[in-house]
Parts: structure tokens; C-alpha cells; sequence
């Protein structure tokens, strides 16, 4: 998929069609057709690849990352390095296609819900020495990002929120007022539900891990057209798992979590109540 997706782009920018691309590459329409179709099981191989990339006027970096892609397919997890473009980043291309998103945090508020001026204080304390000018440019992407939002009733999100990430500051107070805020309102939007998961709840399902996201689509008239996977967040980086064992592992410890989270309704008193807290 996320190999599919880069070719698709790299096309796209260089405005070649199909047979441009096969005539440049030396391989046949069929060939570019096949690895642009993301539900192409075939084995990818690195001369293709290669001859492929070279054909999108692909920069060195963007060629190599292809290549290590191709040569690590068969291992069914990929890890996101910051060298990779962003248009070439697997969260993207999974959420792109995805149409439900299940997503655990107990330390942050995740990116998808985040306002410009909590995602701002956020990169400023994780990146001091970044540049102001980068730092504009990541939030501008986490922003852009927020944009499959708007594929409602075509996208689903549901958020498990431990209470600690509304407890947490993240720039000051105008910041974090504004941030519980926007919970709010985007927890009464359709195809968004919230829930809080409480301190008195004390020991849950997650207890033992961190962050983590679940992307799928269902499409029962093209199996092949489905997906699940699971991103893992690390620092600076990201693992997806797509076992279907690993899968149904966090599918289970989400049913739990969204069992033991508040309901809607007191998970927006949490809400008012920590807006009120931060206030004082």
C-alpha cells in the first residue's frame, strides 16, 4: 500500500501517464499497473522497483527508501524514519484509506484532535532546537492531516482518553483551555465518539503499554480491498503491525478500554471539570 501510494505520487508530480512510465522503466503497462494497485498481492521486486522510481524522476532518498520497502515487505511491520518524505509516511497512506480509527492515548491529546496552539507548544517542547520555520511546517502537516475528520459518516474515529492527558499542560493556560475546548465541541460531532477514561478507574486493559491506533476497512465485496493494522507510537518514530494475531490482541484491549472509559455524557463532565481546574 505504502508502496503504491509513493509511485502513485512521484507519477502524479512528474505528470508521466501509465505508459510513459512503463516505456521509461522497460517493463510493460501491466507491470506499473500492478505495483501502483496496492491489492495486488504479487512479490515486488528491487530491480522494478528501482527501474520504476528512476522512470518518476525519483530524488536518491526517495529511491532508496523504495528499495528498502520492497526488501522488507515480507516482514509485515514498517518503521517510519524521518528521513522518509512525509507523502511517503505509512500513517498517511493507511489513514487515507482506512474508513474507522480506534485510538487509545494516556499521555497526550492524539494529533487528529490536537488545536494549532497545542500542536505548536507540543512540537516547541519535543524539538528545542528546532527551527521555527520546521516546526511551522510540521504543524501545518498534523493540521492537514485532520482533514479525513471531514469524511463523516465515511470515517469513524473513537478515542479512549486517559484523564491524565487532560491534566497534562501543554503551553499555558489560553492554550489548554482552548485545547478542552475543542474536545468538547468535536466529541459532538457525528463519527467522532470520546470517552475519558478516569483516574478512579484504576488499574485497565492498557496499563502496560502506551498510545497505539487501530486502522481498518471492512469491504465485504472485495476482500482483498480490506485492511487492520496497528500503529504502535515510540519516540521519534512508529511501528505497524498487521498480524492478524497482534490485530485482534488490540481490537480485544479496546473493547475493554471503551468498557471501563466513562460514558459520553460524564466524559464531557471530566472534560468541564479539568477546563475549570486549569481556570483556577
Amino acid at each position: 500500500m505504502q508502496i503504491a501510494r509513493s509511485l502513485q505520487a512521484m507519477r502524479q508530480r512528474v505528470g508521466r501517464t501509465q505508459a510513459e512510465i512503463a516505456r521509461r522503466a522497460g517493463v510493460s503497462v501491466g507491470t506499473v499497473n500492478r505495483y501502483m494497485d496496492w491489492r495486488d498481492p504479487a512479490r515486488l521486486t528491487v530491480p522494478t522497483i528501482g527501474a520504476l522510481a528512476d522512470a518518476c524522476d525519483a530524488t536518491p532518498q526517495e529511491r532508496a527508501a523504495l528499495v528498502e520497502l520492497v526488501r522488507t515487505q515480507a516482514d509485515g511491520w514498517w518503521v517510519r524514519h524521518a528521513a522518509v518524505p512525509d507523502w511517503m509516511d505509512p500513517l498517511l497512506s493507511f489513514e487515507d484509506l482506512a474508513t474507522y480509527e480506534s485510538v487509545y492515548c494516556n499521555h497526550l491529546v492524539p494529533g487528529l484532535l490536537q488545536t494549532r496552539a497545542y500542536a505548536l507548544a507540543l512540537h516547541r517542547a519535543q524539538e528545542p532546537r528546532a527551527a521555527a520555520e520546521e516546526i511551522e511546517r510540521r504543524v501545518d502537516a498534523r493540521l492537514k492531516r485532520q482533514d479525513i475528520l471531514k469524511r463523516a459518516p465515511d470515517f469513524h474515529l473513537w478515542v479512549v482518553m486517559d484523564e491524565a492527558v487532560l491534566r497534562r499542560r501543554v503551553g499555558d493556560t489560553k492554550v489548554m483551555a482552548g485545547q478542552l475546548d475543542h474536545l468538547q465541541d468535536l466529541s459532538q460531532r457525528p463519527g467522532i465518539d470520546l470517552q475519558v477514561l478516569p483516574f478512579d478507574t484504576g488499574a485497565h486493559a492498557a496499563g502496560a503499554g502506551g498510545h497505539f491506533l487501530m486502522l481498518g476497512r471492512d469491504d465485504v465485496h472485495d476482500p482483498m480491498g480490506s485492511m487492520a493494522v496497528v500503529y504502535l507510537e515510540l519516540h521519534r518514530r512508529g511501528v505497524y503491525l498487521d498480524d492478524p494475531e497482534d490485530v485482534q490482541g488490540y481490537k480485544i484491549t479496546f473493547d475493554y478500554l471503551r468498557s471501563q472509559a466513562a460514558n459520553p455524557a460524564r466524559s464531557l463532565d471530566l472534560l468541564a471539570d479539568a477546563r475549570t481546574e486549569i481556570l483556577k
